[in-house]
């Protein structure tokens, strides 16, 4: 072999296995956020400081209306955020 040629290596790829259904787990535990999440609390938050005609809350549901995202996953994940539920209504309590 000449010094300049590299070795040619091959790598073969296992084939894509197949799950059933009966063993798969939940997907919204599986899944991760969708990263629209962090554009939504952006563009809340920009509302909330342009606007003070709307409560926290309408301005997230106008928000989350406008960009198309599922309110109820949208609340979840913000749930699991912690503090930041707290500060635009959502509550941390339950």
């Amino acid at each position: 072999m000449n010094r300049r040629q590299r070795a040619k290596t091959v790598i073969e790829l296992e084939p894509r296995r197949a799950t059933s259904t009966g063993t798969a787990r939940a997907p919204t535990l599986d899944l991760e956020p969708d990263p629209l999440y962090g554009v939504a609390l952006l563009k809340t938050a920009l509302e909330l400081k342009r606007r003070k005609d709307g409560t926290p809350e309408e301005i997230l549901r106008g928000v989350l209306a406008r960009m198309r995202l599922p309110e109820d996953e949208f609340r979840a994940w913000l749930s699991q955020q912690g503090e930041l539920a707290k500060v635009l209504g959502g509550g941390g309590e339950s």
